[in-house]
């Protein structure tokens, strides 16, 4: 039986969901993408950010031209003072997600 989800990534077999690369502006993205060029979703809590990009990174591995990783760097923010710290945090993070991943 299927639900709406508010806690994390949607999983379109068991939530309710709206197609989630159709709430990203494809052409826009493609573009910054091809041109090399950084962006960040930017909007509301649980509005699909990450269902999106998780999408987007599906989509762009498929496809044979792009190997994209998805991850969360949310620990480096707990060692504020400590720069060595959250780049060694990111870098595992990095580093889990590929061998998971890819």
């Amino acid at each position: 039986m299927r639900f709406f989800n508010t806690a994390g990534p949607v999983d379109s077999a068991r939530h309710y969901t709206l197609p989630p690369l159709s709430r990203l502006d494809w052409e826009h993205v493609r573009a910054l993408i091809e041109q090399h060029k950084y962006f960040v979703p930017h909007t509301l809590r649980q509005t699909g950010k990450t269902s999106s990009l998780l999408a987007l990174m599906a989509h762009l591995n498929q496809d044979g031209h792009h190997i994209c990783l998805y991850a969360n760097i949310e620990s480096a923010q707990a060692p504020r003072d400590d720069v060595h710290q959250g780049r060694t945090l990111i870098c595992q993070t990095l580093g889990t997600q590929a061998s998971v991943q890819l």
